[in-house]
């Protein structure tokens, strides 16, 4: 009944928090043929500037505030608290930054998560990290060392994901914050989309399995069938209960996402390249988001269904 009165704009959803995504750099370790983390500009990465992350930061809280009644999103969406994720290319690359931005983030009021490949999550690195965050996510898009090589998921000196290490570096980060919540994140393309993870999956036992689609906003060179992607779901029907599923609409317009360099930026279908608004060390939050923004139904619905969306 809820969500029906939400829809015909009756009740205004009420989110625990509101997630804002920076991909603090477009450097990784991997070179997956889907990657989507590629921008334009060649200005330099705004994690590198110590004083300017901190002030967009502040800026960033300040109007996303949930008291900030001159945020546009408050006349559609209630929220409690902001939670930053920090994600890339890959974050661990600059551990320093990482750890100091975190820092600054919870000193500010964010409650803070980071999304890596983990490939550089070493035990003593989980550790160190674990109580900055609310949520650990990892990317795993397979458990077969000859699909992560057809994907591009290793490294110049071809290392791979090493499971055994990933899940000694989780457990470690566990046992530092019990309240730590694991989140796992697989993008199925028309290399891994026969494959059954369900044993990686429970290995690593997440809170929560996000299984998203390869989406062609630069390259569509690995795009899966809409047929492909329903029979991987259904493989892992038994893992519902974790299981979140995003198609390839799911994910336009749903995020509330900032660039390396410091700008708000937006998908869309059928267009090769992402939109950006300025950026935001310029121009100020409020107008930079304006340039840009989100569909406030498909933001709540990412945030309030949290387990087996979309299931057949």
């Amino acid at each position: 009944m809820k969500h029906s009165l939400i829809r015909k704009g009756l009740v205004r959803p009420q989110l625990s928090e509101l997630v804002i995504n920076w991909h603090i750099t477009e450097a990784c370790n991997y070179n997956c043929r889907y990657c989507y983390a590629h921008w334009d500009g060649n200005a330099r990465e705004l994690i590198h500037d110590i004083s300017g992350t901190r002030q967009m930061l502040e800026n960033l809280w300040q109007f996303f505030h949930p008291e900030n009644v001159a945020n546009p999103l408050q006349k559609q969406i209630d929220w409690r608290g902001i939670r930053l994720n920090l994600a890339g290319g890959e974050p661990l690359l600059y551990s320093e930054r990482l750890l100091q931005t975190l820092s600054d983030a919870r000193n500010i009021g964010f409650t803070a998560s980071v999304i890596t490949n983990g490939s550089l999550l070493s035990r003593d690195f989980a550790q160190l990290i674990a109580p900055k965050l609310s949520m650990l996510g990892v990317s795993l898009d397979s458990a077969v060392s000859k699909t992560n090589r057809q994907i591009g998921r290793q490294s110049r000196q071809g290392k791979l994901l090493d499971m055994d290490a990933l899940e000694d570096a989780i457990k470690a980060a566990r046992l530092i914050n019990p309240k730590l919540q694991i989140k796992l994140n697989t993008v199925i393309n028309a290399i891994n989309c026969d494959e059954d993870l369900s044993a990686g999956i429970r290995r690593l036992a997440p809170q929560r399995w996000k299984v998203l689609r390869m989406l062609p906003v630069v390259t569509d060179e690995l795009n899966v069938s809409d047929e492909d992607f329903q029979r991987f779901v259904a493989r892992h029907r038994d893992l519902g209960d974790i299981m979140c599923i995003e198609d390839n609409t799911d994910m336009v317009e749903s995020y509330v996402m900032i660039d390396p360099l410091g700008r708000f930026f937006q998908n869309a279908l059928g267009q090769p390249n992402y939109r950006y608004s300025p950026p935001i060390p310029k121009v100020g939050v409020a107008q930079a988001f304006a340039k840009v923004g989100i569909d406030p139904s498909k933001f709540c619905s990412r945030y309030m269904v949290p387990v087996a969306r979309g299931l057949p």
